[in-house]
């Protein structure tokens, strides 16, 4: 009798957003910039992305898995704060 093995079924990792909030300080041109520079944005959808932040409060840069969304969140304050912005950027399970 041959046992039957069954595939192991690995589930995809949890997937995160990553959301910048608009505030009333942090020029849009940074804003466009720190999405081009950390989210390998064009400056046409940067440009969207920004605006929605700015219209509507908030706005998703992109998804990825925990490890890199943490560090994109991690690499945009440290660039805000370097250059003096209240920037804030979290992320929250997609």
């Amino acid at each position: 009798m041959v046992a039957e093995r069954k595939a192991a079924r690995t589930k995809p990792p949890q997937l995160y957003q990553v959301v910048m909030l608009n505030d009333d300080y942090t020029p849009m041109e940074f804003v466009v910039m720190v999405l081009q520079q950390y989210f390998q944005r064009d400056p046409d959808t940067a440009t969207l992305i920004m605006l929605k932040i700015h219209h509507e409060g908030r706005g998703i840069c992109g998804v990825y898995t925990k490890d890199v969304a943490a560090t994109k969140v991690e690499l945009v304050l440290t660039a805000a704060r370097r250059e003096g912005h209240p920037l804030q950027c979290i992320m929250e399970a997609a």
